[in-house]
């Protein structure tokens, strides 16, 4: 007999409409927020359902983006479940308390819907946003559409409230494309739901007077050194309960996540590797060179994006033993390096069984559209380089650019 699982029916949501409902679900105790395009409706939608009783917590609105993250930080130092959400700008300049929350061992939920960075202004997605919040100490999972970014932002809360954890989580959503998309989404029961996020259990509480604790405390070069070891530790260490809580989700609900996905990597002969709802673009665009073609192209997608996972790209890229070609899709303007994405999964390739050639694409910087197309000639690219054991072009190219090409970085053939 097939598992009954508790869900509610179909609905039709978009990224940040499921985002909100699952900070009702969770029954965030305070939002601290100041509005910014396109993740205003998250916080939009908390407010309204505080206004209309259906949670029992303080939206508290705020002058900046630095302000509400500040405003969250008292608030779970104050010993609250707390969440907000973000873009762009507004994570910019978020980013110094960024750095305090994860410092203070602060589970604070921020849905991060991804937008360029100024200057020029654009309200468009792309991970610029996403790149800069890598080294804060947060936890960061990435969403590929509506339900994901719901089921994961549930998970958030079940991840970073864990007192073997006990740091802040980011979940990310690509602007538009997934916050404005409105795709079938199948919700938990709120008592689900909220059963499966648990009760919160503060610690180090400030308001409880019977153990006085201090937070954000000055150490300077006795202690620093060991908090932040000690920090790192906890981040690395939260990919079992990351593991974990990934596995009971699928129990609940049969959907499942894993922090490196693979797809047809079975027998790749060359892979790509993308973030985001680029990933949608990439299975798709491979399913049909293998069914068109006969080109053997597989599929790689980091779901947590911190901690990585070295190690589980590594067995990604040996999973076959034919594959002889990578492309990293970095969706970020590089600063004159080569792009985030392809940097670690070049570090983690390097201890790799097969050694394949890689190479780096930018892409959709501003919310440029990513095609079906452009990723099928991407990867029939990489089969040449393959084909001829070298790279036969730059190893990094930007896609779908207007004017003369731009490629940097020439390899020497063997």
């Amino acid at each position: 007999m097939a598992k009954k699982f508790e869900l509610n029916e179909m609905e039709v949501w978009d990224g940040n409409y499921a985002a909100s409902q699952a900070l009702r679900q969770a029954q965030v105790d305070v939002v601290a927020a100041y509005p910014i395009t396109p993740s205003t409706p998250i916080v939009e939608g908390y407010g309204a359902y505080q206004a209309n009783g259906y949670v029992d917590g303080e939206f508290v609105m705020v002058e900046s983006e630095h302000a509400a993250m500040s405003g969250c930080v008292g608030a779970a130092a104050a010993g609250g479940r707390v969440a907000t959400a973000t873009s762009s700008q507004g994570f910019a300049l978020m980013t110094e308390v960024l750095y305090q929350a994860s410092g203070m061992r602060l589970p604070i939920i921020l849905t991060v819907v991804n937008r360029a960075l100024a200057s020029p202004l654009n309200v468009r997605g792309d991970h610029s946003d996403m790149y800069l919040g890598r080294d804060s100490g947060w936890i960061q999972l990435d969403a590929f559409n509506p339900q994901e970014a719901y089921d994961l932002t549930l998970c958030a809360f079940r991840i970073g409230e864990d007192l073997s954890v006990r740091l802040p989580v980011m979940v990310h959503q690509d602007g538009f494309t997934t916050s404005h998309k409105a795709q079938n989404v199948r919700p938990l029961q709120d008592e689900v739901a909220y059963k499966f996020v648990g009760d919160y259990v503060p610690v180090d509480d400030m308001l409880d007077f019977s153990r006085p604790v201090t937070h954000g405390a000055q150490t300077e070069e006795d202690w620093h050194y060991e908090h932040k070891a000690k920090q790192h530790k906890a981040l690395m260490d939260s990919r079992e309960k990351i593991d974990a809580v990934f596995a009971e989700f699928k129990e609940l609900t049969g959907r499942e996540y894993k922090r490196i996905e693979t797809y047809m990597m079975e027998d790749a002969e060359v892979a790509m590797v993308a973030l985001g709802s680029t990933v949608e673009t990439a299975r798709l665009a491979a399913k049909q060179l293998r069914e068109e073609e006969g080109l053997k192209v597989g599929i790689i997608s980091p779901r947590v994006f911190r901690p990585f996972s070295f190690d589980l790209i590594r067995d990604a890229i040996d999973m076959s033993s034919d594959l002889k070609a990578v492309v990293c899709m970095d969706r970020s303007s590089p600063g004159g390096a080569m792009g985030a994405l392809f940097n670690e999964v070049s570090a983690s390739a390097y201890s790799t069984k097969n050694r394949p050639i890689i190479t780096n694409y930018i892409y959709g910087l501003g919310g440029r559209d990513f095609t079906i197309d452009e990723a099928k000639r991407i990867m029939r690219e990489q089969k040449a380089h393959a084909e001829a054991g070298y790279i036969t072009t730059e190893i990094q190219q930007f896609s779908g650019v207007r004017g003369p090409k731009l490629g940097f970085f020439k390899t020497r053939r063997n």
